[in-house]
């Protein structure tokens, strides 16, 4: 037996104190896994060495592995999952060290392609308290002695300080990764933006932190799971996952954090995670990854769902900034029409009411005539300003006055002139979508037509609605009408009047030019 100060001794205790430094000199937990399964090796001059990590089914995962080359990897296929041998040390957390592990009872044998192994040791490794996994050891010539228990027993303890300071710095390094892209949306998706646009960056910026295979934004309804904006290699298979698994994948009564799914033929691991706010409760993110690694890691999950839920915020918060911006634009436009209604209107009436009061009192016909010229104007600029009112009060995202002034721009460059446009009535809320259609195509007609033989240098589009009718005049200063008129498209027009139970008459304008007269009742 040797002394404790012997020579042997102190190579072993540098030895052991080397391999703790060398562990210990990286924080990236993959690094450090592979370091302590070289380091191991090293120590007790194995051939072979493993580390497992246990799972939560008290399986094994992410196996680190030493010793083996690529292509004896690929032969063996599958990596253990913690059944024969190595389940003894995960169900009894004790070193536990064999002469011959395929005498053992629990021995489950080897896959085809497995290199040989006789001698066996294995450790576990704790951090704070709890298994983080197993150290395996195999195929030392001669067999492990007592001093190689006691040396990979004291290398694992130090491993599981050095797993615990990895384990700390990868969870603060992925909190700084989410931290920053949860700043990412929030200033990706200040207003005003439109809803798609922000999906679309919202799915980039998860998928650039989680590097998924895919993610998408999710519409729910009672029709199903619609993609509205998605991003990955594998996001144009999402749809046609939602549609095969969508009602147990988006199942809010199973709420599972990890679900196996099949994904464009592969294997996949999701992740749903609903996007819980005020406006978007029929939103979710979609998130699909080629392993679970990460995913088991609580901490990671409490992340996910966290940036889920700040997007939701997000998302409410462009939103009700939007909705305060349009209620104050429309509280203008009524302030705007009252004034008009209130102010312009008014004074205009009593402008014209003292103009008529004039006319009564001279006496010189021409004179007359001017006045009534000029009440006539006043009267024509009280019903521009009432439409207009109109057209401000309207809360349709659609609007028949706006249809009917862009359509009579359209045709300015071919008639050389912009046409007067006047309206009166509720134009916007009384006339019948189909009755639109049909106005619009008689108008796009009448222009036509102008533009074609008129000649003219003026003409004038009046759309009035009634309580009853609808009527639309179009009147122009051209030539008139030929002898011989050769209905085509009017023929579509006098059809579109008789269809819809109205009338339709075209004829000559005082002084000179056409008139067209298109009415029809507002219920069909």
């Amino acid at each position: 037996m040797t002394s404790p100060d012997s020579p042997d001794d102190s190579r072993a205790a540098r030895a052991l104190l080397d391999a703790v430094v060398a562990i210990s000199t990286d924080l990236d937990l993959h690094r450090v896994l592979s370091r302590i399964v070289e380091s191991a090796c090293e120590l007790t001059g194995a051939t072979y060495g493993a580390l497992g990590v246990v799972d939560r089914t008290g399986g094994l995962q992410n196996f680190v592995i030493h010793g083996m080359d690529p292509e004896a990897r690929d032969r063996i296929g599958d990596l253990p999952h913690g059944r024969g041998i190595l389940g003894v040390v995960i169900d009894d957390p004790r070193p536990l060290r064999l002469d011959d592990l395929t005498q053992h009872p629990q021995s489950y044998g080897f896959p085809p392609g497995h290199p040989p192994m006789t001698t066996f040791l294995g450790v576990p490794i704790e951090v704070h308290g709890t298994v983080f996994g197993n150290l395996y050891l195999t195929e030392k010539h001669g067999g492990f002695t007592d001093e190689d228990v006691q040396t990979v027993t004291a290398l694992a303890g130090a491993a599981g300080h050095v797993i615990g300071n990895a384990r700390t710095y990868g969870l603060s390094e992925r909190r700084r990764q989410w931290l920053e892209a949860t700043g990412r949306v929030g200033d990706a998706l200040q207003p005003p933006i439109p809803v798609d646009d922000a999906f679309a960056e919202v799915v980039r910026i998860l998928r650039s932190v989680t590097t998924a295979r895919a993610v998408a934004v999710v519409h729910l309804d009672e029709d199903g799971a619609v993609v509205e904006a998605s991003d990955g290699p594998e996001a144009a298979a999402l749809q046609d996952l939602l549609d095969r698994e969508g009602d147990a994948l988006l199942d809010p009564s199973d709420p599972r954090d990890l679900q196996p799914v099949v994904l464009d033929g592969r294997p996949r691991f999701a992740v749903v995670l609903p996007m819980r706010s005020a406006l978007s409760a029929s939103n979710a993110l979609l998130a699909v990854f080629d392993d679970d690694e990460r995913l088991q890691d609580a901490q990671e999950q409490q992340l996910m769902h966290s940036f889920a839920d700040h997007v939701g915020l997000a998302l409410d918060r462009t939103r009700a900034v939007q909705d305060r911006e349009q209620l104050a634009i429309l509280s203008d436009r009524d302030r705007i029409a009252r004034d008009l209604h209130d102010l312009v209107i008014q004074r205009l009436f009593a402008t014209g009411m003292r103009l008529q009061g004039l006319r009564m009192l001279a006496d010189r016909p021409e004179f007359a005539a001017g006045l009534d010229r000029a009440v006539d104007d006043i009267d024509l600029t009280v019903k521009d300003i009432r439409g207009t009112i109109f057209e401000l009060q309207s809360r349709k995202e659609a609007s028949l006055r706006r249809d009917v002034r862009k359509l009579v721009k359209e045709y300015v460059e071919a008639l050389g002139f912009a046409p007067a446009v006047r309206t009166a009535g509720p134009v916007d809320t009384a006339v019948p979508d189909q009755v639109q259609v049909e106005l619009l195509a008689v108008l796009r007609e009448a222009l036509s037509n102008i533009a074609r033989h008129a000649r003219a240098t003026l003409a004038e589009v009046q759309l009035d609605v009634t309580s009853r009718d609808v009527v639309l005049q179009v009147v122009d200063d051209g030539v008139g009408l030929p002898s011989e008129v050769h209905e085509s498209g009017l023929r579509n027009a006098r059809t579109r009047a008789s269809a819809l139970g109205g009338r339709f008459t075209l004829g000559p304008h005082a002084p000179r030019g056409t008139a067209l007269r298109w009415q029809v009742p507002l219920r069909q």
